[in-house]
C-alpha cells in the first residue's frame, strides 16, 4: 500500500485544501460516487486515455484503462482516467504528425492543470506514443506508458500478411494485374482481425518498442498481442508501479537521458524499426533538453546489425515477435552495446531487467554472432548537396542494387501530381529514373506526411520492376519499404535545395557513402534559385494555405525535419508546479 502522509503531494493542494476552494475541488469530485476517504493524502494517478473510435488502433484502450484503474486501487492510489486527443493513422487527413505537437500540448497542459501526482499514459496509434511522451516530459510528473498492442497476425489464403506492409504490396499487385478488386476487399478483413494496431515493424511496434528501450514502458510489454490475456496483466501492474512512481519520486527526467536515448537508437536499428522513430526520438530529446543531433542515429549504429527479422525488411510478424520473446532478448543481445545500467520505471537497471530474457525462436530474433542483417542495414542518415541538414533511408527495406545509383529526376511539386501520372503508359521512366517528389515536409503540405513512398510507376510494375529510387521531404509508413529517400531537410517549401531539382537533373545516391548529391553547378543552382525568390512571392511550395487555427501556428511555428518538427515554442519543458487558484 502507498504511503498516506500527502501533505507534499501536488494533489493536496487541491483535495487538502482548506475553506471554499478545498469545498468546491471535494465536492464535485463525490458526484461521481466518491467517499471523503479517497481525499486523505493518496497518490492521485492520472489515466491518460488516447482512446477513440476514430483510431481503431486505440479503440480497445478503454478496457486496458479499468484494468491499470485495478493496479492503482491496488496500491492504495486514487486513479482518475481522462480522455486525450487521439491520432490514428488509418482515418486521419492530411496527417496525423500535423497534430502529433498538438496532441504533445494537450497532455502537457491538462497534467499541469490538474491535482494530478502520476500518471499512465495509454498509447497505441503511431503519434499517440511519442506525443503522450513528449507531453508527459515537458511537465514532468512520475509516468508510466502502456501501449495497446500489436493485432495478431493477419491471415489471407493460407498466408500471414501484416498492416500497411500488405496494403502496399497487395495494392501494387493488383496494379500489375495479378489481384482483382474483389480479391483486394477479401483480405481487408482478413488483415486485421483482432484489436490492437499494425502488427508489423511498422511505426507503432517500433515506437512501442522504443517506449520500452527508453525505459518508460514495464519490461516485455511492447510485443504483447492487444486481445492477449497478459496485455491487461501488464496493465494492473502498470498501475501499481504508478503509485509506487510517486513514492519514490521517480519521474521521466531521471529516466530519458541521453544514455537511454543512445539505447533507444541502437535498438531502433537492432528491430529495423521505421525511420519515424528517428523524428520522434529527436523531438523528445528536445522536450528533455537532451543534447541530440540527426547524424548521431548513423554513428551510434554503426557496429549494430539487425537482429529481428521482421516486416517489412524481413519474414516475421509480432505477434511471432512476442512469442520469441519480444524486446528484452534483443536487448540482451545488444550486450555491451547498450547502457546497462541506465534506470528504467521499474526503478531497475537495463541490465538487471534484460540478463534473464531467454530467445524460444531463433528464426525471429538473431544472435549478434548470426544477425539477420549485417550492421549499418538499419537507418542511414544522408549528407550532400540535396540535403545539407541530412535525409534518411531505411537500408534494411531498399533494393541493394539501388544503394549506390546515379540517374536523371523526373520531379514533381505536389505529390498528388505524380499520383495522377504514377499509372500513365507514356510516363517517360525507366528503372535508372530518380522520381523527385516536393513539398511534402512539415512546413509544405502541412504537416509531414507519409506519402514518401509513392508507388512505382505501372509501366515499370508491369516489366517487372519493383523498385525504383525515390526522394522527398515526406516521411514514409514504418510499414512502407523501397528505395526512398525521405525527410530531405531543409524541405523545398523553406527554400531548401529540393526546389531546385529540374527534371533531367543528374541525382547521385551513395548510402554506403552515406551521400545525396544534385549534379548541377553551383552557378546554375544559384540562377535558379534567385528565380524561385522572384516567382509567385518567392513560395517554391507555400505553407499549405494555412490561414487560420492549429495549422497556421503549425506552420509558423514547426522546425525542420533534422530538429524532430516540433514546434519551436514547445522545446523544454513547463514542469509541475501547481497553478494559481481557480475561483
Amino acid at each position: 500500500m502507498s504511503s498516506n502522509d500527502g501533505a507534499a503531494r501536488r494533489s493536496s493542494a487541491w483535495f487538502a485544501a482548506e475553506g471554499r476552494n478545498g469545498f468546491i475541488h471535494r465536492s464535485w469530485m463525490r458526484n461521481q460516487g466518491f467517499g471523503p476517504e479517497v481525499f486523505d493524502g493518496r497518490p492521485v494517478i492520472g489515466i491518460g486515455n488516447s482512446w477513440s473510435e476514430l483510431t481503431p488502433c486505440n479503440a480497445h484502450l478503454r478496457d486496458v484503462a479499468e484494468a491499470v484503474k485495478r493496479g492503482v486501487w491496488e496500491a492504495g492510489g486514487l486513479p482518475l482516467e481522462f480522455n486525450t486527443m487521439s491520432l490514428g493513422e488509418p482515418l486521419m487527413r492530411p496527417t496525423t504528425m500535423l497534430y502529433r505537437n498538438l496532441m504533445a500540448m494537450e497532455v502537457e497542459e491538462t497534467l499541469r492543470a490538474n491535482p494530478l501526482d502520476g500518471v499512465v499514459l495509454l498509447s497505441g496509434c503511431d503519434k499517440t506514443t511519442p506525443a503522450m511522451l513528449m507531453g508527459a516530459a515537458s511537465v514532468d510528473l512520475p509516468s508510466i506508458m502502456v501501449t495497446g498492442g500489436p493485432m495478431l497476425n493477419g491471415k489471407f489464403r493460407g498466408r500471414d500478411i501484416g498492416s500497411g506492409t500488405a496494403v502496399w504490396k497487395l495494392s501494387e499487385e493488383m496494379r500489375a494485374g495479378k489481384l482483382t478488386e474483389d480479391d483486394l476487399r477479401e483480405a481487408e478483413g482478413c488483415m486485421s482481425r483482432s484489436r490492437g494496431h499494425c502488427m508489423t515493424m511498422g511505426t507503432a511496434s517500433t515506437m512501442a518498442c522504443m517506449a520500452e528501450s527508453l525505459g518508460m514502458q514495464m519490461p516485455g510489454g511492447a510485443a504483447i498481442p492487444a486481445v492477449d490475456a497478459r496485455r491487461y496483466a501488464l496493465a494492473q501492474a502498470s498501475g501499481r508501479r504508478a503509485v509506487q512512481l510517486v513514492d519514490e519520486d521517480l519521474r521521466p527526467s531521471r529516466v530519458l537521458t541521453r544514455e537511454a536515448f543512445e539505447n533507444a537508437i541502437r535498438v531502433n536499428a537492432a528491430l529495423g524499426g521505421s525511420t519515424n522513430a528517428v523524428v520522434h526520438l529527436l523531438a523528445l530529446a528536445g522536450r528533455v533538453g537532451v543534447p541530440l543531433e540527426l547524424g548521431e542515429f548513423d554513428a551510434l549504429t554503426a557496429e549494430v546489425p539487425v537482429l529481428a527479422d521482421m516486416v517489412p525488411s524481413g519474414r516475421f510478424l509480432m505477434e511471432d515477435f512476442y512469442y520469441a520473446g519480444g524486446l528484452p532478448v534483443v536487448m540482451r543481445e545488444l550486450g555491451g552495446l547498450l547502457h546497462r545500467e541506465q534506470i528504467t520505471v521499474t526503478g531497475r537497471a537495463v541490465g538487471e531487467e534484460t540478463d534473464g530474457a531467454e530467445c524460444f525462436d531463433r528464426e525471429v530474433i538473431r544472435t549478434m554472432a548470426e544477425p539477420f542483417m549485417p550492421a549499418g542495414a538499419g537507418t542511414a542518415v544522408l549528407y550532400g548537396s540535396l540535403c545539407p541538414d541530412g535525409a534518411v533511408l531505411k537500408v534494411s527495406a531498399a533494393d541493394p542494387e539501388l544503394l549506390v545509383h546515379s540517374g536523371r529526376a523526373l520531379v514533381f511539386d505536389r505529390v498528388e501530381e505524380y499520383t495522377a501520372a504514377a499509372d500513365d503508359p507514356e510516363l517517360p521512366v525507366d528503372p535508372s529514373t530518380v522520381i523527385v517528389v516536393r513539398n511534402a515536409g512539415p512546413k509544405g503540405y502541412p504537416g509531414f506526411p507519409e506519402v514518401g513512398n509513392v508507388p512505382v510507376p505501372k509501366v515499370l510494375l508491369e516489366e517487372g520492376i519493383e523498385d525504383v529510387v525515390r526522394i522527398s521531404d515526406a516521411r514514409m509508413s514504418g510499414t512502407g519499404y523501397g528505395t526512398c529517400v525521405l525527410h530531405v531537410a531543409p524541405e523545398a517549401a523553406v527554400g531548401g535545395p529540393l526546389a531546385l531539382v529540374r527534371t533531367g537533373d543528374t541525382v547521385e545516391l551513395d548510402v554506403p557513402g552515406r551521400r545525396l548529391d544534385l549534379c548541377v553547378d553551383e552557378a546554375e543552382l544559384a540562377a535558379r534559385a534567385e528565380e524561385l525568390k522572384s516567382s509567385a512571392g518567392g513560395e517554391s511550395g507555400g505553407s499549405g494555405g494555412a490561414e487560420r487555427g492549429w495549422a497556421k501556428l503549425y506552420t509558423e511555428h514547426v522546425m525542420q525535419a533534422d530538429r524532430g518538427a516540433d514546434l519551436d515554442f514547445l522545446t523544454g519543458g513547463s514542469g509541475s508546479g501547481v497553478p494559481r487558484h481557480s475561483h
